[in-house]
């Protein structure tokens, strides 16, 4: 025997209340022919006669009032699932969680919140803040809703969108010995010098160590490993030595003199930045305004 549907279910217990096929459908807004073969249908699936035709309506015959009655409870509990999932569904819609590389989280993540919260002021979002094989791993195993890399290379099992570009500068305080070159700093010079540099897993190391192996320069050990951006920066303002960071992170400290942008000759330190997301869904909600509100705003 097959299971009957909840509509069917719905519009036999209207029947019985209303003592119309007509009546029902009208309530449920369907054709009457089409009420009338849902309801032979429900009998064919039970097995037996539910109502009683005549001209003057319909009325339930003593198995068909069992059968509303057992309805009833079935419609209620279907009622009862269906606001519940609603309910979830709109508690869910309100709550984005972000998870971020550092250098995306401090420079261009605040920016992209605020201009989400004034389109949607009732979204509560949660930002994580760590470095991009982490936000990879968050996405995938569906900690968080939408995740913003600096990775070079887009990871595995994650959808991915590209947002922005970035550039990434050796940076050292003014009275550092490079600040005095005549020319570019060479691969191979920023390669043999030890660097302040993030930990591993994040984005900005991997781009920097990639370039370096591009044209054939082996870094060797660094001066420090750091766990954040901030960190790094602040290493270096204080004279602990060079290090390669996003130029969004370097920017006021260059304008204001305290730090140098070193040049370096034959190395590409731009980088795209990437939107991920756990593969095979779609963004929808806050999560896509987010993404939207990212991918307009200037590069």
């Amino acid at each position: 025997m097959t299971a009957p549907d909840s509509e069917s279910l719905r519009l036999l217990v209207l029947v019985g209340e209303l003592g119309s096929i007509g009546a029902a459908a009208a309530e449920l807004r369907i054709s009457q022919p089409s009420a009338s073969k849902r309801l032979n249908r429900l009998e064919r699936q039970l097995g037996l006669a539910l109502l009683e035709r005549t001209r003057q309506g319909c009325t339930t015959t003593p198995a068909g009032e069992m059968v509303c009655g057992w309805a009833r409870e079935v419609l209620a509990h279907v009622d009862g699932l269906m606001n519940g999932a609603r309910a979830l569904r709109a508690q869910q819609e309100s709550k984005l969680r972000v998870s971020a590389s550092m250098t995306v989280a401090e420079y261009l993540v605040p920016r992209w919140i605020g201009q989400l919260r004034e389109a949607l002021p009732e979204v509560h979002l949660e930002l994580d803040v760590t470095n991009s094989a982490a936000v990879a791993d968050a996405v995938r195993h569906g900690h968080a809703d939408l995740g913003f890399i600096e990775a070079p290379d887009p990871p595995e099992g994650v959808s991915v969108r590209y947002v922005t570009g970035d550039r990434m500068v050796v940076i050292v305080p003014p009275e550092h010995p490079w600040t005095r070159l005549r020319r570019p700093l060479t691969p191979s010079e920023l390669a043999a010098t030890p660097l302040i540099v993030r930990e591993h897993g994040s984005g900005t190391r991997e781009k920097l160590y990639r370039a370096l192996s591009e044209v054939g320069a082996t870094p060797v050990a660094p001066l420090l490993e750091l766990r954040s951006t901030t960190a790094v920066r602040n290493a270096v303002v204080a004279g602990a030595g060079p290090a390669v960071l996003s130029v969004l992170a370097a920017a006021t400290d260059l304008a204001e003199n305290r730090l140098v942008e070193v040049p370096v000759s034959e190395l590409d330190l731009r980088r795209p930045l990437h939107a991920v997301w756990r593969s095979g869904l779609q963004l929808t909600g806050p999560a896509a305004a987010l993404l939207a509100t990212a991918m307009r705003a200037p590069g």
